[in-house]
């Protein structure tokens, strides 16, 4: 991609906690993946725990040729280098992820496991989810849904959502019914619809805020999803100030995970209106 297209990509990453990048498998490659994610999922039985996120089957690169070729692909690996984030490692693996025909949606969550480490009120992406589609998504075939900006700003929705224990048997059959959970599974006015072509990626801060629609359709819908880290350092294309919490951050400390948005979520927004 060009430089303007590579910096306006990472300035949305930043501002909305999303992007876009069309086309980045190629037909021939696509259609490897489609025909080995078929396979694998043939000798797979979906745990009932996974029921709202779809078959969740996990492979790493040493144990099959088509994962580590994804996970090397030059293509992702030059836009990452563009965009500015060449310093988070290959990952080692990948997750299979469906939406079969007449599956629910999947509630509201975000993915940060860190809210304890002051690293999590950076303005800049630490944690990626990368989501390579392997068919086209639209409202009716279980599209992500993001609330673009959540990954620094706190909304009503963060105060509502059910965390960790909190959950309790949200991941039972019929759960998106009960009034107990309607909230985890309802929409709200900021939600965007991320509808996309098979072959293309989406790249989502683990911070922000999402959830998936259901299938009406009679096709499984697939998405391989790659999860990278990025060391806890400042981004050498970061020339803005830096907060407070990062500067004065105990680099050797062993922070506790926490999935529960805290002060540093409400510092970032406050920083964020300066």
């Amino acid at each position: 991609m060009s430089p303007e297209v590579a910096l306006q990509k990472r300035e949305q990453m930043i501002r909305d906690g999303f992007c876009i990048i069309d086309n980045i498998l190629t037909d021939a490659f696509l259609q490897e993946l489609r025909d080995e994610s078929e396979q694998l999922l043939a000798n797979y039985t979906q745990p009932e725990a996974t029921r709202y996120h779809g078959h969740h089957l996990q492979v790493t690169s040493k144990d099959n040729t088509l994962v580590q070729k994804l996970l090397e692909w030059q293509p992702t690996l030059n836009a990452l280098e563009e965009m500015g984030f060449g310093d988070f490692p290959v990952a080692r693996g990948i997750t299979i992820l469906t939406k079969d025909p007449g599956a629910p949606p999947l509630y509201w969550h975000q993915d940060c496991y860190y809210w304890n480490d002051p690293i999590s009120c950076a303005p800049w992406p630490q944690h990626i989810f990368m989501k390579y589609y392997l068919t086209d998504t639209t409202p009716e075939n279980g599209c992500l849904k993001v609330i673009p900006g959540t990954h620094y700003r706190r909304i009503d929705l963060h105060d509502k959502l059910l965390y960790g224990s909190e959950l309790g048997d949200v991941h039972q059959p019929g759960s998106e019914s009960k009034e107990k959970y309607s909230v985890m599974f309802s929409d709200h006015p900021d939600q965007v619809d991320v509808c996309v072509k098979a072959g293309s990626l989406v790249m989502r801060d683990a911070r922000l805020l999402h959830s998936v629609r259901k299938n009406d359709t009679d096709k499984r819908r697939t998405m391989l999803l790659v999860w990278i880290v990025r060391p806890n350092t400042i981004p050498d294309y970061w020339n803005h100030e830096i907060l407070e919490p990062i500067l004065n951050r105990e680099k050797n400390k062993d922070y506790p995970s926490s999935q529960i948005p805290n002060e540093f979520l409400d510092y970032s927004e406050t920083e964020n209106k300066k």
